[in-house]
């Protein structure tokens, strides 16, 4: 476990909810926000990268016949787990893994959703080459991606959020939904071609 993997196993092991993302205003509107910006009623099968205690992963679960739910904190995972049991949420794989040195198994044919929230601007360069390629790669011709990350500076910050949400939005095959923003967040959807060739990892 690295250093950013054990800090963040800390924080959860302090709390079950460190950010306050279940009940603070800015968490849960940013939260109905992303939810809102799905444009289909019902998923297939999800990937949400940086799980954390599972805040999103509810409404995903909610919406997604099967979600995968990825956090590189053990701990974070725990509290994951026992939040989607409180709320009797079903389908959820929720899983400890240190992306995108390891990877998910990628369903046939890939994602239908690729969720990215809070999460990729932790990344260095030579792992967010990795990060979006594997991203790509994992989802399926017409699903879609959608990114939602703060814009304000923190210590352990390695991505600009707008070159974040460049990259992301750069990748081929990829079509812009929709662009929502604020002075404290970013949120973009886009679309892959159908005709775009999957080759999941």
């Amino acid at each position: 476990m690295d250093a950013l993997a054990r800090h963040f196993d800390a924080l959860y092991r302090a709390s079950d909810d460190p950010w306050h993302v279940r009940d603070a205003w800015y968490e849960c509107r940013k939260r109905a926000l992303l939810l809102a910006s799905l444009r289909l009623a019902r998923y297939d099968h999800a990937l949400e990268t940086g799980c954390g205690n599972g805040g999103m992963t509810g409404g995903l679960a909610a919406r997604c016949r099967r979600v995968t739910a990825v956090d590189l904190s053990p701990a974070a995972i725990g509290r994951c787990r026992a939040h989607l049991a409180s709320q009797r949420a079903s389908g959820v794989q929720a899983l400890a893994l240190r992306l995108p040195n390891a990877w998910p198994a990628v369903p046939p044919g890939g994602f239908d959703l690729v969720v990215v929230s809070e999460m990729a601007y932790y990344l260095d360069d030579d792992a967010l080459a990795r990060f979006l390629a594997r991203v790509r790669a994992s989802l399926r011709p017409g699903g879609e991606l959608v990114a939602c990350h703060w814009r304000g500076a923190f210590n352990d910050r390695r991505q600009d959020t707008e070159a974040l949400h460049a990259a992301l939005g750069a990748l081929p095959g990829l079509a812009p939904l929709l662009t929502h923003q604020e002075p404290e967040f970013r949120l973009d959807a886009w679309a892959m071609a159908a005709d775009t060739e999957n080759t999941a990892p």
